[in-house]
This record gives structure tokens, sequence and C-alpha cells, in this order.
């Protein structure tokens, strides 16, 4: 599914192709810091179908609690997060979608991450996970 969003302050826009399958909600704690919240909504997209149209993102690499370094990226401006991934360029990256225009069709799939969640928070999925936070067992 072609998706596309900007940031809050519309200097940076972007595309991406995504598979609405791959759609998730994390509760790791980067996640949580990251997103202001007590998770991430995202979905995983492969590097090449991600595109900046507009702007330059800004990045850092933070250390996850896996212990693998990530690099996440936002808008320099307004600080929006756009995406997180592996800092070597390898693997899918975790597209932030609150900056999406086409929230409504992603729902969530699956959920990540469940052991970091808040007690106040109610994690209730059939869905199967693994505990690092790799995509769900079926």
């Amino acid at each position: 599914m072609q998706i596309d969003g900007a940031c809050h302050c519309g200097g940076i826009t972007w595309t991406a192709v995504a598979d609405p399958e791959l759609v998730a909600v994390c509760f790791c704690t980067d996640c949580q810091t990251f997103g202001s919240s007590a998770f991430q909504y995202a979905a995983r997209v492969t590097r090449e179908s991600f595109s900046v149209t507009r702007g330059k993102l800004k990045s850092y690499v933070k250390t996850a609690e896996s212990g693998n370094p990530r690099e996440m990226s936002f808008c320099p401006d307004c600080a929006t997060p756009i995406h997180g991934g592996n800092s070597d360029g390898t693997g899918l990256l975790s597209l932030r979608l609150g900056s999406c225009r086409q929230k409504a069709q992603l729902p969530p799939q699956f959920q990540i991450w469940c052991c970091s969640a808040a007690d106040w928070v109610a994690v209730d999925s059939p869905i199967k996970l693994d505990k690092q936070g790799d995509l769900p067992v079926r």
C-alpha cells in the first residue's frame, strides 16, 4: 500500500510502501520515550520503499535495551519522529505512523515488547508475540 505523510511543521514529507500486516504497537521503553507516549504506532517498511520527498532528516544513534545500536530520525525543526532502524543501514525501518495520512487504513495487527507496557495499559491481543519485539508467531 502506498502511504505518505508529513511532520508537524511540514518541513519533512515522505512516501513509503507499507504492508498493512506489518503495522504494530510497540511498548518498549525507547518507543515510549521517543514517542512521548505509552507506546509507539509504526509500520515496518523496507528502506528501499521509504523516501523523503521534502526536507532533510536529523538522526542520532541510541543503544536499545536489546544492546543493538538504533538510528532514530526526526524533523530537525519540530522534532516529529519519522523512523527508527539499524544504525548500519540494514534491515527494515520502523516508520512512525503518527504523521501518516492513511492512518485510518492501517490498524495495528500486533503488539510488541508488551513486557514493558505500563501497568495501566490494557494489552489484550489474540496474537502471540516474541518478547524481544520480533514479528508475531502465527
